[in-house]
């Protein structure tokens, strides 16, 4: 998977892409209109984030490039690849509990906080994708 070179696109299923992990310096893209919503994206090699409509979404540290990201009333599943082993944090519902997929392995149930957010801990193959689902019980 190559990096997002604009930044954040739409693909042609319907998803979002986007990061670039080779980057030096933060770069972002504001007001990207998608399926009716503003999305803000900053990303660079220390770090990736994603707003939609001044919401938090997504953030990684370090920085990652995302491919064909759907986020559901039910959850969320997106494809992600990084120089080194990351830790991502997704804004979901609050205290709901959810079932975690990586590359299809259940890796157990975690629950968000108070805030929505989970936080999960993903080991990176370079060159080689993880595949992320994360779905409400």
């Amino acid at each position: 998977m190559a990096v997002v070179e604009e930044l954040i696109r739409e693909e042609s299923d319907g998803t979002l892409s986007f990061g670039n992990y080779d980057l030096e310096s933060k770069t972002k893209v504001s007001d990207f209109p998608h399926a009716g919503d503003l999305y803000k994206v900053k990303t660079f090699r220390e770090i990736t984030k994603l707003e939609k409509n001044g919401l938090f979404v997504y953030e990684s540290v370090p920085g990652t490039v995302v491919s064909h990201l759907d986020q559901t009333d039910v959850g969320i599943r997106f494809s992600v690849e990084a120089k080194e082993d990351v830790q991502i944090t997704l804004e979901l519902e609050p205290e709901q509990e959810y079932k975690v997929f990586v590359d299809e392995t259940n890796v157990g149930k975690m629950k968000t906080n108070l805030g929505g957010k989970l936080v999960l801990s993903v080991e990176i193959t370079p060159d080689c994708p993880a595949a992320i689902q994360v779905e409400r019980i």
